[in-house]
C-alpha cells in the first residue's frame, strides 16, 4: 500500500504520553499512512509501551517502522532520520507527548489534494492539565502571504499543524538543523518559502500538550541562546538566497518575535538580552499589526526601558491567566 502521508514521531522520555499519542495515530481514519517512530535513545519505557500499543493494531503493522538511534541525537536529528526513511506523498510531524483528532490526516490530505497544495496548515489546541485553548490561525491564499504571516507572527511556524509535500524537502535540500534544537521549527519557514500553493483548514485537530516537563522543547540548556541565533541566521540566509521580494518589515517583525520570550517573565537578566538582541528591529514595533496590541505595547515599553510595566504584565497576565485560569 502506497503511503499518502508519512507521520514522523520522535520519542524521548514520553512514557506517560506515548500510549495516547500512538493510539490517535493508529486509529486514524486515513488508512494509507506510514508511521515512523524514532527512538532517540530514550532511557524510559516509552518504546516498550509503544510496542504494546502496536500489537493491538495488527492491520497497521506493515506501515510501521521503529528506528533506533545509538545515542541521543536530539529532536532535529530524529526528524531528519524520519525524513530519510519516509516514502509518503506528504510529511506530518507529531510530537510524542501530544495527540491528534482521529480524522486529522484524512481531512488535511483531502484538502491538500483538492487544492493541489504542497504546504498546508490548520488550527490547534493548547492543552493544559484541566482545560484547553482553541488556537485560531489566519488564512492566506498565497505562499508569499503565508510566509509573510509567519515572519510577522500571525501564523505560527510550529511543525505539528502542517502537512507538507515530501518533494518540497527533497527538491530544495531542506533538513532540520542537526544539533540545534531550540528554534528548529523555523524549518517550516524555509519550506513555505519554496511552496507554490498553500491551503488552510479552519478546524483544530492537534493537541499541543503543555504538561510534559521532560519534553524536548521544555528542556533548556547552555546552548539555548546559541541554537536560537543559529536557526535565525540559517532562516534569514535561506530567505535572502531563495526569496527575492522585499521582506525587510517582515524580517524585522520576525526578529522582534524571536526575542519576545525574554519579556515573558520576571528575570531581569532576560530583559537585558531583549535590549541586546536585534535592536535594529525596535523601530518596527508599533507597525506590526499582525500581533496583539498588548504585545506591541509590551515591546514598546521595553524599548523605552520601562521594565516596571514588564514585571506588572508578568504578574497580571502570565501568572494569573496562565497560572490560575489555564493550568
Amino acid at each position: 500500500m502506497k503511503a499518502k502521508v508519512t507521520v514522523i514521531v520522535p520519542i524521548y522520555k514520553v512514557e506517560r504520553f506515548i500510549e495516547r499519542c500512538a493510539c490517535t495515530l493508529l486509529n486514524q481514519t486515513l488508512q494509507e499512512i506510514e508511521l515512523i517512530f524514532i527512538d532517540d535513545c530514550t532511557p524510559d519505557k516509552s518504546i516498550e509501551i509503544l510496542k504494546g500499543v502496536i500489537k493491538n493494531h495488527p492491520n497497521r503493522k506493515e506501515m510501521i517502522k521503529i528506528i533506533s538511534h545509538t545515542g541521543n541525537k536530539g529532536l532535529p536529528a530524529a526528524r531528519n532520520t524520519g525524513l530519510r526513511y519516509a516514502s509518503g506523498e506528504y510529511i506530518f510531524h507529531c510530537d510524542s507527548d501530544d495527540f491528534i483528532e482521529l480524522n486529522m490526516l484524512e481531512i488535511l490530505y483531502n484538502r491538500a489534494k483538492e487544492t493541489d497544495a504542497d504546504w498546508l496548515w490548520c488550527d490547534w489546541f493548547l492543552s493544559f492539565e484541566q482545560n484547553e485553548r482553541y488556537m485560531k490561525q489566519p488564512q492566506y491564499k498565497t505562499a508569499e502571504n503565508a510566509l509573510k504571516g509567519m515572519l510577522a507572527g500571525s501564523l505560527k511556524y510550529n511543525v505539528w499543524n502542517k502537512l507538507v509535500k515530501r518533494s518540497l524537502y527533497i527538491e530544495n535540500n531542506i533538513l532540520f538543523p542537526n544539533g540545534h534544537g531550540m528554534g528548529e521549527d523555523m524549518t517550516m519557514i524555509r519550506l513555505a518559502a519554496c511552496a507554490k500553493r498553500v491551503a488552510y483548514v479552519s478546524q483544530a485537530f492537534y493537541h499541543y500538550v503543555r504538561t510534559n516537563a521532560d519534553a524536548y522543547t521544555q528542556t533548556a540548556n547552555e546552548r539555548y541562546l546559541a541554537d536560537i541565533k543559529y536557526n535565525v541566521v540559517e532562516t534569514l540566509d535561506f530567505l535572502k538566497l531563495n526569496y527575492h521580494n522585499n521582506l525587510d518589515p517582515e524580517i524585522a517583525y520576525f526578529k522582534l518575535n524571536i526575542k519576545l520570550p525574554f519579556l515573558i517573565g520576571n528575570d531581569k537578566t532576560q530583559y537585558q538580552l531583549w535590549k541586546e538582541w536585534y535592536p535594529e528591529a525596535n523601530r518596527y514595533i508599533l507597525s506590526n499589526k499582525n500581533i496583539a496590541f498588548r504585545t506591541r505595547i509590551l515591546q514598546w515599553m521595553a524599548a523605552k526601558n520601562q521594565f516596571w510595566y514588564i514585571l506588572l504584565y508578568y504578574q497580571v497576565v502570565i501568572k494569573f491567566i496562565y497560572g490560575i485560569i489555564y493550568k
